[in-house]
């Protein structure tokens, strides 16, 4: 199906339905060494895996809706040498519309690993608006400024569903 010019709907020999102009993407985090303590710091997704359509800025590492829908996004965030005197640490996806929290570790020490790394993760579903922006934060309450966001294993993708 060809929508101003563009093809907007593939359907092949075999039935797959493709739509090649879907918003949808997926970056991976750049390496975020001593993260603050005590304060909401932004994630810097700053590695481009796809983006179609180009609606993700890895200059303000935001996502922003180029039509109104349905959103879902995942992220997952790996957070190396991390203090067990945290007493917690937060994701949160911030959207226009409303801030969602992903995940919370708390007590700290309960979930990390032997060599001082937690994973956090968190998928949610979105209603939003033509423009409207969504970016992942994270708060690590207490302890040393010494967390590093771990490049290898830290995304953030999401993709319009309705």
């Amino acid at each position: 199906i060809i929508v101003g010019g563009n093809e907007a709907m593939v359907i092949d020999a075999t039935g797959a339905v493709t739509m090649p102009l879907q918003p949808c993407f997926r970056v991976d985090s750049g390496a975020q060494d001593n993260v603050a303590v005590s304060g909401n710091v932004n994630v810097l997704f700053s590695s481009e895996i796809f983006d179609t359509n180009a609606d993700f800025n890895t200059g303000t590492y935001t996502f922003t809706a180029p039509v109104t829908g349905k959103y879902q996004f995942e992220v997952l965030l790996r957070v190396a040498n991390v203090d067990t005197a945290y007493s917690y640490i937060q994701m949160v996806l911030v959207a226009s519309n409303r801030n969602t929290t992903m995940d919370t570790i708390a007590p700290v020490s309960n979930f990390m690993s032997a060599d001082g790394e937690v994973s956090l993760r968190g998928s949610a579903i979105l209603d939003m608006d033509t423009n409207d922006t969504a970016y992942v934060r994270i708060r690590m309450q207490g302890g040393t400024a010494q967390a590093d966001i771990d490049s290898d294993g830290s995304y953030f993708m999401g993709h319009l569903i309705g």
